[in-house]
Order: structure tokens, then sequence, then C-alpha cells
């Protein structure tokens, strides 16, 4: 996902609220989410404006749609490329916001980008405002938690120490680490037994494996049929899906079959900065709730709730 920015007075403070989230103390908040075609939407109101927003850490900024941000006419930087994975936007703006608030959350200086995400709107059939990056998430503890739809930011310190002790009711289980490449989550793996480098990305709807990865570790994916694969900027490519199996981080954390796309990942490092053998999106994050601290440059992921089914 792609990103642009605009420049307000020094007194402007153009806030984003979450209409629906729930204030936990002074440096957490509980945003409730939705899922549309796989993506984790959550809403809010910018400048006078209420509407959807991704939750995307493939994305390096704050991203506003142009189609509803058109009377901001004046651009700190102007005909900007940016790339993604699958293929390159051309003509972003860029703005800077004074303050993006949180309830009572507030990031200052943030960068955002303008960009026309009106194809993308028109496939998702949602009103998009835009995409919320890696430039507003830096700062929190992000835990992502599928089962309850809702994410949980957390202040931090530069140490990537909470601010608030008493946060997570639920058990951490687990953690890993992971580099940060630019602003791209980059794990350590395995399929099969083979070695493999994913990047952790929330905004991808499917998991997806580089077409060109050695052989022995394509033998763990199983195709099922093809599909046209699009992106925001509107452009589409013929992929082959399937199930990608025995994909592991470490000896105890583990995932079942995930849904998964076969395609070239050539402009990947344009993306993301980084190159890898795949991407793990919404499948990673249904089969683990995942907390996310980007200063400590781990993830930590909590217990999934025991199901006792009623035999009656």
């Amino acid at each position: 996902m792609l990103l642009s920015v605009w420049v307000f007075a020094k007194d402007v403070k153009p806030p984003i609220i979450f209409s629906k989230a729930v204030y936990v103390n002074a440096n957490t908040t509980r945003i409730p989410f939705k899922v549309i075609d796989q993506l984790i939407v959550v809403e809010a109101d910018l400048l006078g404006r209420s509407g959807n927003f991704i939750i995307d850490t493939g994305s390096l900024n704050l991203i506003l749609n142009q189609r509803h941000f058109m009377d901001r006419k004046t651009y700190e930087l102007d005909g900007m490329d940016r790339s993604g994975v699958h293929a390159s936007m051309d003509n972003v703006k860029q703005q800077v916001l004074n303050a993006f608030q949180m309830n009572a959350i507030t990031v200052k200086s943030l960068n955002a980008d303008v960009i026309d995400l009106s194809h993308f709107e028109d496939t998702k059939k949602m009103k998009l405002l835009g995409i919320i990056g890696y430039s507003v998430l830096k700062d929190f503890e992000v835990f992502i938690d599928l089962y309850l739809n809702q994410i949980t930011l957390t202040k931090v310190d530069r140490h990537g120490e909470r601010l608030t002790n008493k946060v997570y009711a639920e058990k951490i289980i687990d953690s890993v680490d992971f580099k940060l490449k630019r602003h791209s989550i980059l794990l350590n793996g395995f399929i099969g037994k083979r070695p493999a480098k994913f990047v952790l990305d929330t905004g991808a709807e499917y998991n997806q494996l580089n077409e060109k990865i050695d052989p022995s570790i394509k033998a763990f994916f199983y195709p099922t049929k093809t599909m046209k694969l699009s992106d925001a900027s509107g452009k589409s490519k013929q992929v082959t899906t399937g199930k990608l199996y025995r994909v592991q981080l470490n000896e105890s954390i583990y995932f079942g079959p995930m849904k998964t796309v076969l395609t070239n990942l050539r402009q990947m490092k344009q993306a993301f900065g980084t190159t890898a053998d795949g991407v793990l999106g919404f499948e990673f994050f249904k089969q683990q709730r995942t907390i996310i601290n980007y200063k400590k440059q781990q993830l930590y992921f909590i217990a999934q709730p025991v199901i006792i089914e009623n035999s009656n």
C-alpha cells in the first residue's frame, strides 16, 4: 500500500477520532474493527469526514484518499512515485499533519500521503478515507486481536517499554524477534525444515509466496485455482491460489494450512525496503493473536481462548 502529505499552520490540529474506541487509560486505547475482504478496517473521523481506515503495517505513512480530500490544494511535495508489491503508483502528493489524535493519545508532526484510492474503494464497496501505516503505529505496542476483532494501542517509550503496566488481561505465551527493515517487519522462519524470510503485513489480504522460491520450499504450496489480484492502484494480475503448509517461526509458533497466492514479488524491495520469500498477512493474524512492539523489534503472542463445545 502507498502514501502522500499536506502542510498546516502550527496552531491547526486536525484530529482523527475513532468514534467507537474505548478509553482504557491515559496511554492506551482499544479500537474495535471490522473485517472487509480480509482487511482490518477501523471507523474514524478526520478533518470533518467520516469513513474507514485500513490498518496496514506494510505502508510507511498515513495515506489519505484523494477522492475525499481533493479540496486540499497546497502540497509540500508533488508528483512523487511510490511502489507497491504488485505495481507502482504515480503522482503521490505529500503533506504534514500537525497532529493525529486517538482519544487521549496524540501523534505529532505526522507525515501523510495523498493518493487516488477511488478504484480500491469502489472494489471494496466502502467509504475509504485512507490507510494507517507505520508512521502512526511505530510509537505504540500494537495488539491485533482477530478473536475479539479489536486493536489495542499502548504508548511506549523510546526503549519500547509500556508507559502503563496494566494493559492486557490475556496471557502472553511466547515471543519472537524480528528485524525492522525501513518500516517493514522481517521475520525468519521455516517452511518445512527450510529457512524462509517473511514480511509481516496487516494490509495483505492473502499470504504471498514468491514464485521464484526454491522448489523444495514450493513443494509445501498446494495450488487450487487461479484468480485476479488487484492492488490499490487498480492494476491486477493473474495469480495462482492455494494453501501453504508447514510454516513455523520457532519450535512452538507454527501454523495450520494458510490461504496463499503464488506470485512474482520482484517489486518487494521498492515497497518494503527489503526482499523476502513471502508475505504473511491476514491468515497469520487469524491464527495468532499478536502484539507488535516496533521499538523492541519483538512480536508477542496471546493465548487463544479455549472454546468448550456444548454436547447437548
